[in-house]
Parts: C-alpha cells; structure tokens; sequence
C-alpha cells in the first residue's frame, strides 16, 4: 500500500521536513567533509535524531534520513569497510524512526496527526562526487554504471524500517533510469522521485521537467514525483507542466532561493527569500500534495507551510 495516500485523502496534502544538512550546520555542526551530513552518523548521531524530532514537532509529517550523501564508496574513502557502512546506512533510518516514535509516545502529540513517515534518502551520484554535479548532471556514466553504484545502497535501504525510499536531488535521465530499474529488483519497494531542476523548463541536465516527469509513469513503485533543491520562482510552472504528464501525487520541496557555489563551497545571495508559508499554498493550488523544504529551510519553515495549508 502506498503510504502517502492515508494523508493526501484525509487532508489533500502531507507535509514534509526542511534541510538536513543545512540546518545542522546552523545548529554547530561542522559539516566540511565529502560526507556532509552522513558525518554525523559517525560522529554525533544525537544531533540527526533532535533535528527529525524537530521537524516533527513543527508539523511534517515525513522525515528524510541523514543517508543522501552516504554512500559505500564514500565510506571506503574514510576508510570504513562495507559492514559499518552497512550499519550507518541502517543507523540512519534507526535515527529517524526514533525520533518518529518518541513523539508519537504522547498522547498530547497524536491529536489530530496521522503517524509520521519515514524516508529513507538515496542522494544522486553527484552527492559522492560532492562537486556540485547534482545540478549539472554530467557525470559521463552509463545507465548501468548507475545502476551498479545505487543499487547496493538501495538494497540496503529498501530492507529497513524505512516507510519509502526518497530519490532526491536527482539531474539526468540516466539516473532516474537506474533507480527505476534498481526498483525492479526490489519489488517490495516503493519511492519517490524528485529532481533538481535549473529553471522553470527543464531538469539540471536540461531535460525538459515534463519528459522528465513523466518517467515515474514507468513504475508503480514510485509514489509520487517532483522537484527539489529547485529555486522557489521555478516551482510553480514546474508543477503546472507536470500535472499535463502524470497522475502521481507531486511534491515540491525547494531550498530557499539561495545558490549553492560549489567551488567556494559556500550559499550566495538569490531571489529575496519569501514566506514558505505563502508560497505552499500557491504549489497546492498549482497541483503539488506533499510539500516542504531544502536546503537553508527549517523546522519554522514547516510549520509556515503547515500553519497555512491546515488554515487556508
């Protein structure tokens, strides 16, 4: 059964978080390391469980796992072998799942809420490179190239307490094609797909978004299918050619204007940074159902969304 559906036929949307990685790093966190955010699986995975716990206090009904940039091929680099890193990738989804049911232990917290979701992330290949090139997409690697790398993470994932499995970030159409085809050997498995988009047209490769899109048609294992890490001005014509080509549910979950420079490994200034509040309720009109934030949003931003599509 699709697990999304209990909240889009009850309240026509689910919320989801904001930014992992970000936000830690707004918290203390020194994240200067090719394993971003899956640092901390190593090193204070305390402050992952707090920030999932956070982000479902403040009204998201899905947690994203700490799992998006961790990768086996990424761990061998830190020189952990493939068990451990069998048991981070578990441990991201241990963490997420606690923080789940230490809220949903009160009583006082489940009135009016549908038990919290987890998803569990499987970042781009240009996560690993950690270059920027999940917004180019131009990683010269075959389908099955893909598939090889994404697959084992998959497996692992997929085999979890995990409700889902996320695919985000994602730039190119050889990618979504791996995954589909690592989801076919999966057949317990289901996921959503996001990508990483340049403009209000086309995905970071320079796919058009409707072609794009229109992939998640392929399968039944994928849920629902959208845009993330996108800036906030594209989102609403991307959903609009999107609803032309799928019936799945949609999700929009954008940074906040902001651009990521790669090479100096630092945010620069974007589009003036508007209520995330304001703006969900334009992406539910325009035809998205789960919502929510990326990179350089947090747990206020989640609860403008939920404060606003609950109270239109």
């Amino acid at each position: 059964m699709n697990p999304l559906l209990p909240f889009l036929q009850r309240d026509g949307f689910l919320i989801l978080d904001g930014a992992l990685a970000t936000e830690l790093e707004r918290r203390g966190a020194d994240l200067k390391d090719a394993l971003w955010s899956a640092k901390l699986l190593l090193e204070a995975p305390e402050l992952v469980r707090q920030l999932h716990y956070d982000y479902i206090k403040a009204g998201a009904d899905l947690v994203t796992t700490a799992s998006y940039q961790a990768t086996f091929e990424g761990f061998a680099k830190r020189g952990i072998c493939e068990k451990q890193a069998v048991k981070l990738l578990r441990l991201s989804v241990e963490l997420a799942c606690r923080a789940r049911d230490d809220f949903w232990r009160a009583a006082s917290n489940r009135k009016g809420r549908l038990k919290p979701l987890v998803a569990a992330s499987v970042g781009p290949y240009g996560a690993f490179l950690a270059n920027g090139a999940e917004y180019r997409g131009d990683y010269g690697l075959t389908t099955e190239e893909l598939l090889k790398f994404h697959l084992p993470r998959m497996s692992v994932l997929a085999n979890s307490d995990a409700d889902l499995l996320a695919f985000e970030t994602i730039p190119c159409v050889a990618e979504v094609k791996a995954l589909i085809r690592g989801l076919a050997t999966l057949p317990d498995a289901l996921a959503f797909l996001s990508f990483s988009c340049k403009d209000d047209t086309n995905i970071s490769e320079g796919t058009p978004f409707a072609e794009a899109a229109a992939l998640a048609n392929d399968t039944e294992q994928i849920v629902a299918v959208g845009l993330n890490c996108t800036a906030p001005q594209f989102v609403e014509p991307l959903l609009q050619k999107a609803t032309a080509v799928t019936e799945k549910p949609l999700l929009a979950y954008p940074n906040s204007g902001e651009i990521w420079d790669a090479g100096s490994h630092c945010w620069l200034p974007g589009h003036e940074k508007l209520s995330f509040g304001e703006m969900a309720k334009q992406w539910y009109a325009a035809g998205a159902g789960l919502i929510g934030g990326c990179c350089r949003t947090g747990p206020e931003d989640v609860e403008q969304i939920r404060a606003n599509l609950a109270h239109p």
